[in-house]
């Protein structure tokens, strides 16, 4: 068993075939029912809505941060997040890389493993690599770990989110507000 921290965002409603859409607040809110049925002690931080980074022509994005408790590897966990992403439509053999999306799951942390798993198909690195240059991913993360810490480096989180520039992350919905 790991605790793993999954970091969420969506920006792009999704369709459904009756028509209606789906915002990505309730995008997140679904993909967090689905996590809970592959987690065990989830927990989950509340909802920023954030500017969009490397590809700024694009709608806000909504992130939020779950950690729970994974009895698997973390090439399962991948295989496991990816398919939900594609149930609410992200098809990531079209999409624009850093682009818009329905929903996008990142494996942040699995335990304190550092994983470089270099696998042309689906390569998976742990921790994120990009993990420690984003506050929307950070400010989630110290909501519900506030004590973490770089698996790498043993620097804190909270010192490595103090050195970020303001990147556009404001509160958005309360965890309490979320229904799971």
């Amino acid at each position: 068993m790991e605790i793993v921290v999954l970091g969420l965002g969506s920006n792009m409603m999704l369709m459904q075939k009756n028509g209606f859409s789906v915002s990505s607040e309730d995008i997140l809110s679904q993909a967090c029912v689905a996590l809970c049925g592959l987690l065990k002690n989830v927990r989950f931080s509340s909802i920023y809505k954030t500017k969009p980074r490397y590809v700024e022509n694009q709608a806000d994005f909504y992130n939020m941060v779950v950690s729970g408790e994974w009895y698997g590897t973390p090439q399962n966990l991948l295989l496991a997040v990816q398919k939900i992403e594609n149930d609410f439509g992200r098809e990531r053999a079209k999409a624009c890389l850093k682009g818009p999306r329905t929903l996008d799951i990142d494996i942040e942390l699995f335990g304190n493993q550092i994983i470089k798993d270099e696998n042309k198909n689906n390569p998976l690195f742990i921790p994120h690599p990009l993990l420690n240059e984003r506050q929307f991913v950070l400010v989630p993360l110290l909501e519900i770990l506030p004590d973490s810490a770089d698996p790498i480096t043993g620097q804190p989180f909270r010192q490595i989110l103090s050195m970020l520039s303001d990147q556009g992350v404001e509160l958005w919905k309360r965890y309490k507000n979320l229904k799971v």
